[in-house]
């Protein structure tokens, strides 16, 4: 679907009544988006990923409590991390768009492929839990409630991720998977904020945030840089509405706003795309001001994980 396209089709559903207008854009995502056909790989990926940030810097997964931001439409990512030893994981969301049928889905294709997907973990999946995980895909597979009990998830939505109402210092380790692209600047100082208070004090924070314009994901015809040509004003009109929001906020941008929120950044490890300068150099396209003083470097950089700790000073 071509990206403007795209654009008055989210503007016009978000404007709908809220629960109108979830079920609405989840009959779209079925019928003509990502949801046609449910493969659990990409979300595995980003849990098994996200553990070996951690186990990279000498922690252990065992017996730990992860938070997830931004659960989505499958609890895919807690799975992972409860395979890999998690003792369980509190996952959040500002909606409740999870989905029994996707989950049910997402199981069966786990296990139809099995031998595919355990390669994915590389020898990190829990074997005894592996097989639990089977035996609840072959008896009750549409049982999310079943799912959640078995892989220690507790599903909070809608919940606002700023103000979570949990004990302090409960948490091991804080994530989110390519949605911190998605919140207002202002709102992710709230929620690291919270997640200060929330980690405890040798805890881990980790990030995967995408920069890239989330357009582009489904239309070929853009770059990943295509929504940076736009005034803040004209961006907002065209995707201001709750389904396609995007800060813009740059690599740059993030490593600043990580020393304001008070962490020490472990590590940042950004994706360069160094095609993107053909982009910038073309005479069609124009970087809106906002971006103009930004360096190629951080131009082309399309992605990036960060894990960070709080600042002990």
């Amino acid at each position: 679907m071509r990206w403007k396209t795209k654009s008055v089709l989210q503007n016009a559903i978000s404007m709908l009544p809220n629960r109108l207008s979830l079920e609405a854009y989840y009959t779209v995502q079925r019928r003509f988006g990502g949801l046609r056909n449910v493969d659990p790989t990409c979300r595995l990926v980003a849990g098994i990923e996200t553990c070996k940030r951690i186990l990279a810097q000498g922690e252990s997964l065992e017996g730990k409590t992860f938070f997830e931001l931004g659960t989505g439409r499958l609890p895919l990512v807690p799975i992972a991390y409860w395979l890999m030893g998690a003792k369980r994981t509190i996952s959040v969301d500002l909606n409740r768009y999870l989905k029994p049928v996707l989950c049910r889905e997402a199981l069966l294709n786990f296990f139809r492929y099995k031998e595919q997907v355990t390669t994915l973990f590389g020898g990190l999946a829990d074997l005894d839990r592996l097989s639990a995980l089977q035996r609840l895909a072959i008896d009750s597979p549409s049982d999310v409630e079943k799912l959640m009990r078995l892989c220690c998830i507790e599903y909070k939505a809608p919940c606002d991720a700023a103000e979570t109402g949990l004990p302090s210092g409960s948490i091991d380790f804080h994530t989110s998977y390519t949605v911190l692209e998605q919140i207002p600047k202002s709102t992710l100082g709230e929620i690291f904020d919270e997640g200060g208070r929330l980690v405890k004090k040798d805890g881990l924070f980790v990030h995967r945030v995408d920069y890239s314009d989330h357009f582009s994901h489904s239309d070929s015809s853009i770059s990943a840089i295509n929504f940076l040509q736009f005034s803040e004003l004209k961006w907002d009109m065209l995707a201001g509405n709750r389904y396609m929001y995007m800060n813009r906020l740059r690599h740059d941008d993030f490593l600043d706003l990580f020393r304001q929120w008070g962490h020490s950044v472990l590590m940042a490890e950004p994706d360069v795309d160094r095609e993107i300068v053909l982009t910038l150099k073309d005479p069609g396209f124009s970087l809106d001001d906002r971006f103009r003083d930004k360096s190629e470097e951080v131009l082309c950089t399309t992605g990036s994980w960060f894990v960070s700790r709080k600042s002990s000073v």
